[in-house]
């Protein structure tokens, strides 16, 4: 993993808050938060001044000018390639690891996951969102018109994506000596993906038949053993 290709996307690429993903964090304000990819750190902001957490840090590959990554409320902010250097925290000491559309920008994911789960206490949670290549237009745009174009800021086909995953890869990425995948929801939409209410209600009306091809993204924890 490097800076390459990141240098060019939009500030609003770094600031987005991920309010889906606080949504399933433990109602716990004494908790110990980590967020491995952790952009310009809005997410972790809302966390500690909402007072959802202790103490939260953040990892981030590269520094984003006029960013909250050196804001007051974050304890720790970490300007780091994970996969080349080592998150400066105790092992066993975080109660969430938060990896919000880290995993697929990775040379090796497997190697991550087992890295950053170190940094997990026992019956800790990773919480992990990644894009679905299964979803319809994706995939019959590749299937149909031969064209694995990539997209320059955000979306299934970004071009700094490095691996490609199903739900069922996603699953098998998070099963391992360690971690156990515990839940498992759909995300029909994205920013550069407009359509998720009709889709949400497509997947309601056919009973969730062809949810692994309308969902653009999917939401994850996995429970430390």
């Amino acid at each position: 993993m490097s800076t390459i290709g990141y240098n060019t996307k939009d500030q609003d690429y770094f600031a987005n808050l991920r309010m889906d993903v606080i949504s399933l964090l433990p109602a716990d304000p004494g908790q110990k938060i980590l967020e491995v990819g952790a952009a310009a750190g809005n997410t972790l902001v809302y966390i500690k001044e909402k007072k959802m957490a202790s103490e939260v840090m953040g990892v981030e590959l590269m520094a984003i000018a006029n960013s909250n990554q050196r804001h007051p409320s974050i304890d720790k902010f970490q300007i780091a390639n994970i996969e080349q250097e080592n998150i400066e925290a105790p092992e066993s000491y975080f109660d969430v690891i938060i990896c919000a559309d880290v995993l697929e920008h990775l040379v090796d994911p497997w190697a991550a996951v087992e890295k950053i789960s170190k940094h997990l206490k026992k019956d800790g949670i990773l919480l992990v969102s990644m894009p679905n290549i299964r979803e319809w237009k994706t995939l019959s745009k590749i299937v149909f018109k031969g064209d694995f174009g990539y997209q320059p800021q955000g979306g299934i086909m970004d071009r700094t994506h490095l691996r490609f995953f199903c739900k069922k890869n996603i699953h098998q990425l998070l099963s391992t000596d360690t971690l156990s995948p515990i839940y498992c929801s759909p995300n029909f939409k994205l920013k550069v993906v407009k359509e998720g209410k009709r889709t949400r209600l497509i997947n309601k009306l056919t009973l969730g038949l062809f949810e692994n091809l309308l969902t653009v993204q999917y939401l994850f924890i996995a429970k430390k053993r």
